[in-house]
């Protein structure tokens, strides 16, 4: 069954089944997915099993830190990372996160249909060339498109004494991939790529990249004009039930989590006042500031204090007292 025809089925066998990545909106609360683990197969690298499961180099790579990149080897149990808590923005159009380094899309649906998103791991620009932020829409979809490089590029290229062609024709060799979604920000793209390792890296020149297969998924779906929200969220939190939830990455800037991140953290975690109240481990909340490793982590109850010990009765008290009888 296609992925749209999946994603069209209310009732919740359905949506068990759809694609990996497609999930139903929580009806309250901000966690979707699971994380679960796979045995990596004979000459399998940790990209090839990530790209299977919806995930990117970084993600796979912080999930499962003493694994070979390059050979796992078989049998070796790999930890898909497939948890996420929803940005704290507008759940609508398309919104990415390029301090996570994935893409949420949240499509539009008919009466009836069950409100879903859909998260694709990305690759955006590397240092020096920084994706924009802020909100944008897309304003053209391209098949085989022709790729332009751009005169820094071609300047930076003739200096190395390589070719550097006006145009790169569709084929394998265009770094477009077959699929484009141009922005109205000149110059910047969300499109699929040739060099499908590159995603869940900072590798770009600031154009959003997606696996071949991902964007082709959402390129006849996400209708010109549609909402595009840049953002930066090194910090999400959120709920699922009664219980809070963090995922914290490293900065794309060079700075410490401090009060502030705390600040924001807890703030993300306000909740209504008809809600019941939770108690959260401050201790656990700036350890997890301190060490971003993006993984979704339920915040424990704060421990109770310990009673304080019985204090014994003073010299020159109670003793001179009862000597005294």
């Amino acid at each position: 069954m296609s992925a749209a025809a999946l994603a069209d089925e209310p009732d919740e066998e359905a949506a068990s089944e759809w694609p990996k990545g497609h999930h139903p909106l929580p009806e309250a609360g901000d966690v979707i997915g699971e994380n679960y683990t796979v045995e990596a197969r004979e000459e399998e690298t940790l990209l090839d099993i990530a790209r299977d499961h919806n995930v990117g180099y970084e993600e796979i790579r912080l999930a499962n830190p003493e694994v070979s990149v390059w050979l796992p080897g078989e049998g070796t149990e790999v930890v898909i990372p497939g948890r996420h808590i929803l940005p704290a923005v507008a759940r609508e159009g398309i919104v990415i996160n390029i301090a996570e380094l994935r893409l949420y899309y949240y499509p539009p649906v008919s009466e009836g249909e069950t409100p879903r998103v859909e998260t694709y791991p990305i690759g955006i620009g590397r240092e020096g060339y920084d994706t924009p932020l802020g909100k944008t829409k897309t304003t053209m979809r391209l098949k085989d498109p022709a790729w332009y490089p751009p005169r820094s590029m071609r300047e930076e290229a003739a200096e190395r004494g390589e070719p550097a062609p006006a145009v790169v024709p569709p084929g394998p060799d265009n770094p477009l991939g077959r699929h484009a979604i141009l922005l109205d920000i000149p110059g910047y793209l969300i499109h699929g790529t040739n060099d499908p390792d590159g995603i869940g890296m900072r590798a770009s020149r600031g154009c959003i990249r997606m696996f071949p297969e991902d964007i082709e998924t959402i390129f006849n779906r996400v209708p010109v004009g549609m909402q595009v929200n840049i953002i930066n969220q090194p910090i999400k939190a959120g709920w699922d039930g009664d219980m809070p939830y963090v995922q914290v990455f490293e900065t794309l800037e060079d700075q410490e989590y401090g009060m502030a991140a705390l600040m924001e953290t807890l703030s993300l975690l306000e909740r209504n006042s008809d809600e019941p109240s939770v108690p959260l481990n401050y201790e656990q909340l700036r350890y997890l500031l301190e060490n971003p490793n993006g993984a979704v982590v339920a915040l424990e109850q704060a421990p109770e204090p310990e009673p304080a010990p019985e204090s014994e009765p003073e010299a020159g008290g109670l003793y001179d007292e009862l000597a005294t009888l």
